[in-house]
């Protein structure tokens, strides 16, 4: 690319992504987390039935196939 197309590159990004203005939330996000995390309570974690399935599946995986044991673990 010559100077000519970064400079054409260069006006329409510029007409295409107006600048922002406000970057900053218009109010405090803190509380209203705090009160979702407390209105949930303090639960144990949850598994649904497609949790299970899959843990079943990787479960019969390791069983069926052992060498596949290292690739499990590298990507936990």
């Amino acid at each position: 690319m010559n100077s000519h197309d970064d400079q054409q590159l260069r006006s329409l990004l510029k007409r295409s992504l107006p600048p922002v203005d406000n970057v900053e939330p218009r109010r405090d996000l803190w509380p209203d987390m705090l009160r979702r995390i407390h209105a949930r309570g303090h639960r144990a974690v949850r598994f649904d039935l497609l949790d299970w399935i899959l843990a079943g599946l990787v479960a019969a995986s390791v069983l069926a196939f052992p060498a596949l044991i290292p690739g499990i673990l590298y990507h936990l």
